[in-house]
Formats: C-alpha cells, sequence, structure tokens
C-alpha cells in the first residue's frame, strides 16, 4: 500500500527562522560568496546594510557613510541620511521597526517604477535589513530624524528594548541619520570574519559607482586604535577609468551616457534605464566591469552581451567595410577586442531582474537590446568623427587577431608532436607503450606500483595494450592547490600518456596542454589496482584526478575499473574466481560437497600470467566497470568521505563497503 501524504507534516518557519534556518535562500550560501572564503555570507550581509545607506546618499542626503570593523567582529555603519522611521506606521497599522527589522519583503522601493524615492534603488525591496538583524547575535540602531532620536535593540532576531513601544525615544539635536552596529551570529554562518581588505575592495567599488558619496572604512585594532581609508570618486567611472589606464591608453577616453524606456515582454510594464559607460582602448591593460543599480556583476549578464555584441558589430563591420581583411581571412572574434579594451559600464534601472539576492548578473532583456542598439549607434558615430583613432582600433584589433591564430597553430603543431610523434616511451619512465596506432582499440592500463607492472607487462596483449605504473602515493587532487598538483611528477605523466590535456585554466599549468578530446591516445583507459584498503584509495585518488582535471573522459564513458577477483577456489576440476563475498557464496553452493581449497586472491604483482590474462587483461574474460557518474556531486561528497583527515575512518569504510560498491556497480 502506497503511503499516504500527511499534509499536517508541512512546516511554515516564521520570525526569524526564515533566515536563522535557511541562510542561504537569502544570502545564497552560508560559506563561499562575494570574494571567497567561509564569510562569504555574513560579508553579504554587511554589503546590504551598506546599500540602504547608498541609496539615501544618492537620493541626496547625506554624501558620507562611516563603515567600521571592530575587533570582536562586529560592524558599524553609520550614515547622515533622513534616518531609518520607527515610529508608528497608522497604513500598515504596525510600528516601521517592525516592518523595517522584522518583516521580510517591507520596504519603500517597491513601486520605484512610478518616479518617485529611491526609483534606482542598489538594496532589495525589503529583504536586507530585516536579513540581516534575522541572522545576527545581536544589532544596535540609533535612528536621528531631527526632532527625534530612536535607539532600540535585537538579540537572534527579537527585539529586546525595555519599551512596550519596541523603541526608546528621545528629544533629538536636529541631525539626522542611521547608526545600525550588529555582529553576525555563529550560529547561522560558517564564519563572521569580514576582513578589511575585503570590505576596502567593496567600498572602491561603490564609490566608483556613485559620483561623490564619501564612504569611510574604520578598522579597529588590537590596542584599540584605527586605520581608516577614504574612498570617492568624484566623477565616477571617469576618474577610474583613468586610474586604471594611466598613460598607457592608445584612444582617448569616452565617456558616454543616455536614457531609455522599455519593456522586457509586452505583457509587462515600461521601466526606466540610465546607460552610462566609459572605456578606451590600450596595448598594455586589459580591463571590464560592469555595474547595475551599483551592484558589481562579476558574471555581466546584459551589459556584457550587449557589449560584445555591439562591440563586435561594428568593430568588423568596419574592418570589413574598409578592406582591412586580407583576402580570405576569418572574421575577428570578441576575445581579440577583449585583449585590448577597458571597459566600465554604470547602468541604472528601475526594475532589475538578477539571478539571485547576490546580484552577479542582471537578465533583463529590454537592457540587452537597448544597450546593444545605443552602443551599435554611438560606436559608429564615434568611428566617423575619430577616423584616426578607429584606424588605431581596426589596426590593434586584428594584431590581437592574427597573433591568436598564430600562438593557435604553434599550440597545435607542439600539440600534435607531444601526443603523436614523440616516443612518451623516451620520456616517460617506466611507461609501456603498445604497437597499433589505432585510438579506437588502444588501452593504457594504470597499475599499481612496480611488481604489478611486470605482471600486467606479460599478461597484456602488447599490440592494443599499454600499461603505467603509479609509483608512490598520488596527490588528493581535491584538497591540494593547482601549484601542487602540476608540480606531481606522477600526475603529469599519467596527463602526458592520457594526452588530452586538462580542463582547468591556471598559471600553475605551463607543461599541460589545454584540453583536446581529439587529442586523447586511448579508448579505453583502465584503472588496475589491488583489491584492498590500499588499492581501494590508489583507485580513488586516481578517479578523482581525472574528475578535477578532465571530467569530460568520465562523461563521455572512456575510464574504467578493472575488478581483480578477491578469492581463488580449486577444485579437482576446475578453478573459479569470485569477486565479491555474493559470488563467494554461490560457487561454494555450485561445487556442493566436492572437495575445494580456497585462497584469498594475491595482489596484482604476485599473480602469474595466465591468471592476470584470465581475470584482469583478456577482453574476453576480464571484468571492468564503467566509470560513468550519473551526480556529480554525490561523487564529489564521496570522494571526500574517501580521501578526507579521517585515515582509519576512511580504511574502514572502504574495508566495510568496498566490495558492496563492486558488486553494485554496471560490469561492462
Amino acid at each position: 500500500m502506497p503511503k499516504e501524504n500527511n499534509y499536517n507534516d508541512l512546516v511554515a518557519l516564521k520570525g526569524p527562522d526564515q533566515v536563522r534556518l535557511r541562510p542561504g535562500v537569502i544570502f545564497g550560501s552560508t560559506e563561499l560568496f562575494w570574494g571567497g572564503g567561509s564569510a562569504g555570507a555574513s560579508r553579504h550581509s554587511v554589503f546590504e546594510i551598506i546599500s540602504n545607506s547608498i541609496d539615501e546618499a544618492r537620493e541626496g542626503y547625506g554624501k558620507r557613510i562611516i563603515i567600521t570593523l571592530h575587533e570582536d567582529k562586529s560592524i558599524t555603519v553609520e550614515d547622515f541620511g533622513r534616518g531609518i522611521p520607527i515610529d508608528f506606521n497608522k497604513s500598515e497599522d504596525k510600528y516601521n521597526w517592525e516592518l523595517a527589522f522584522c518583516t521580510l519583503y517591507a520596504g519603500s522601493k517597491y513601486n520605484n517604477n512610478s518616479g518617485g524615492n529611491y526609483s534606482f534603488a542598489l538594496g532589495l525591496n525589503g529583504l536586507g535589513l530585516c536579513a540581516t538583524q534575522f541572522s545576527s547575535e545581536y544589532m544596535e540602531v540609533e535612528s536621528r530624524r531631527g526632532q527625534w532620536n530612536y535607539s532600540l535593540r535585537f538579540e537572534k532576531g527579537f527585539n529586546v528594548t525595555q519599551d512596550e513601544r519596541g523603541f526608546k525615544k528621545s528629544r533629538g539635536n536636529g541631525t539626522t541619520g542611521t547608526k545600525i552596529h550588529w555582529k553576525p551570529d555563529l550560529e547561522v554562518f560558517t564564519d563572521i570574519d569580514i576582513g578589511a581588505d575585503y570590505l576596502a575592495d567593496i567600498l572602491r567599488r561603490q564609490a566608483v559607482v556613485n559620483d561623490g558619496v564619501e564612504l569611510v572604512l574604520k578598522n579597529e585594532h588590537e590596542d584599540g586604535t584605527f586605520t581608516e581609508q577614504i574612498f570617492c570618486y568624484e566623477n565616477g567611472i571617469s576618474d577610474y577609468l583613468l586610474e586604471l589606464v594611466g598613460d598607457k591608453s592608445m584612444t582617448t577616453p569616452q565617456h558616454w551616457t543616455a536614457e531609455r524606456q522599455g519593456r522586457d515582454r509586452e505583457d509587462k510594464d515600461e521601466y526606466k534605464l540610465k546607460l552610462n559607460v566609459a572605456f578606451t582602448f590600450s596595448k598594455e591593460v586589459q580591463f571590464i566591469e560592469h555595474y547595475h543599480n551599483s551592484s558589481w556583476l562579476e558574471h555581466g549578464g546584459s551589459p556584457q552581451k550587449a557589449l560584445q555584441k555591439a562591440f563586435l558589430s561594428q568593430i568588423d563591420g568596419y574592418l570589413k567595410n574598409g578592406s582591412k581583411y586580407n583576402k580570405g581571412e576569418k572574421s575577428i572574434k570578441w576575445e581579440d577586442i577583449e585583449d585590448c579594451l577597458v571597459f566600465i559600464s554604470n547602468n541604472f534601472s528601475t526594475q532589475a531582474s538578477y539571478e539571485n539576492q547576490t546580484k552577479k548578473a542582471v537578465t533583463n532583456e529590454f537592457i540587452t537590446e537597448a544597450m546593444t542598439e545605443w552602443l551599435k549607434h554611438q560606436l559608429e558615430v564615434y568611428f566617423l568623427e575619430n577616423p584616426d583613432e578607429a584606424v588605431k582600433i581596426g589596426t590593434q584589433v586584428l594584431i590581437n587577431k592574427r597573433s591568436r591564430e598564430n600562438a593557435d597553430k604553434v599550440r597545435q603543431s607542439t600539440l600534435q608532436k607531444l601526443t603523436g610523434t614523440l616516443d612518451l616511451t623516451n620520456r616517460i619512465d617506466k611507461f609501456v607503450d603498445c604497437r597499433s596506432k589505432d585510438v579506437s582499440r588502444r588501452e593504457v592500463y594504470i597499475v599499481e606500483g612496480d611488481s604489478a607492472l611486470g605482471s600486467v607487462k606479460l599478461a597484456r596483449d602488447a599490440e592494443f595494450q599499454a600499461v603505467i605504473p603509479v609509483r608512490g602515493k598520488i596527490l588528493n587532487c581535491l584538497k591540494a592547490s593547482y601549484d601542487k598538483i602540476f608540480k606531481s611528477e606522477i600526475i603529469t605523466n599519467l596527463i602526458k600518456v592520457l594526452g588530452c590535456g586538462v580542463e582547468v585554466k591556471t598559471k600553475a599549468n605551463k607543461q599541460i596542454s589545454t584540453f583536446n578530446l581529439a587529442n586523447l591516445r586511448w579508448n579505453k583507459i583502465v584503472i588496475c589496482t589491488d583489491a584492498d584498503e590500499d588499492g581501494f584509495q590508489i583507485r580513488t585518488l586516481i578517479l578523482t584526478m581525472i574528475q578535477e582535471l578532465c571530467p569530460t573522459l568520465i562523461e563521455k564513458g572512456y575510464v574504467y575499473i578493472a575488478e581483480s577477483p578477491l578469492y581463488e577456489i580449486n577444485t579437482k576440476d576446475r578453478t573459479y574466481f569470485a569477486y565479491t563475498e555474493p559470488e563467494k557464496t554461490k560457487i561454494l553452493g555450485m561445487i556442493g560437497d566436492a572437495k575445494y581449497t580456497i585462497q584469498r586472491s594475491k595482489g596484482l604483482g604476485e599473480n602469474d600470467p595466465d591468471m592476470m590474462s584470465l581475470t584482469t587483461m583478456n577482453p574476453d574474460t576480464r571484468r571492468l566497470i564503467k566509470v560513468n557518474p550519473t551526480d556529480v556531486e554525490a561523487t564529489r561528497e564521496m570522494f571526500d568521505v574517501l580521501l578526507g583527515n579521517d585515515l582509519e575512518g576512511r580504511k574502514r569504510f572502504i574495508k566495510e563497503n568496498g566490495s558492496r560498491y563492486l558488486a553494485a556497480a554496471d560490469i561492462s
């Protein structure tokens, strides 16, 4: 009988639990986010508070914001705006502090398409302030509203102010502003160390995109003293562009602005869009950065699409119309333009669709379309009015293109030599190649140590089976840095033997080519280790290396595990091999009362060639497990279990469960 649905099991999170139990829904992650490190989500909570102050400054209320990092990891943000409303709200029949600090999706920024306050808001409509309060160990609020000052305190999401109204009210001195002091809660976040360097970078970016707003960072030290940094760009992205390029620009810096109005779909409301870009071309500096409603778009989205479409179209058109291409020459690519472009966009819209609360990419269709057409038109006019600069740009882009193509030819030629014509046998110690050059037949066995090398070498079919031993302990590629990985002779030799290169991009990799499946030298990559704890560990380390450096090999079904028998069972007439405990039981049941001997199978290095051929090498009798991870995340989790810091626990897990996983595998 199917189990009945019990709708009484459904639970709705309320109050602070909406954030404290599910912080990743609001902040994207409790760990890696916004600059990396385990303080990622708590960093974003800080940005949410700063965003509200910046929105006030952009509205013309207070041009100075002070952010203080305290020694105890708490933070203070103070602005000189109008002060957050705290008193009673008749229309909502609630106090404003309840709406601002304790109600998700309560704010003054929803009707931003009407042209009123916060038309181009950075803060996300009532999420950030409340979510940050809910996720704090404590939060202290001071709001100066001119005639009156208000103060209140929260602890773990609840107002603990000793007043029935939820706040204390005192006579003001005419000044306005908001001061919020809080400490992110370690019960919610993995780490709460925001980091002065990280915050300095964020404030610098916000100063860039908010002309004339002064952002002050104060960092408290152990002795109670403070260091202070001030960030301010009076002319916004124009000043930023000059700072980036210095005297290395080859064209006159351009600063273009425009306003547009449109909609993402016919059934959607129209909204306003302010376009603001600055750019120049340089032989020495390459830099592209996008902002939207003051949020840094790390992944770009709509403005990056528009930039690529517009610049590629117009520069390619200019080269074609001016007959700048050689006969039969291919058109330029975006990367040829990108290599000499310094470009900053700082756009604002009354409606913005982000990928999520982290705001790393904006996705509005209208923004893409409007910005693309505008940039095309501006570039067309710019080229007509500045023919000398157009020539400089076109010439440099063509130089980049031809250099890229020449480099590609050299790289491909070198790669072909390394993976084809050169004799790997002479370059890689102990590697034993096969005779066949037919990749559809070729197999390489990765074996455990020199003793296994000897057995496999004697048992193999030399026509199409090669073998390379893994000597010593292979690095755990799940945890090791790329610097260590690509300094490992074991790993680099394995990658060279495979021939296809790696799929990671890092400066640490100078000797290994970029991944190209067409250069794979084998039809099967077979991992062949002993059926014991050490063998399982080595197998897992090799699989981890492949998964981390060239996962396409697993995804495309090139990687196999050679299953070696656990038991050898001999009778008067026949020898049986049992690969699992259930198989042993089954074989013994078949033998019945006949006399037999049984022994645990020896390691690969101790097996005679005939046995190795029969059980491990001969395609007609061997057993191969095809590595086919259907769930990459689950595979990674298993790798972490097998490669964690608890050595004894790992060995125990492998000993208890290893044979079960083999028994359940899809044998091909």
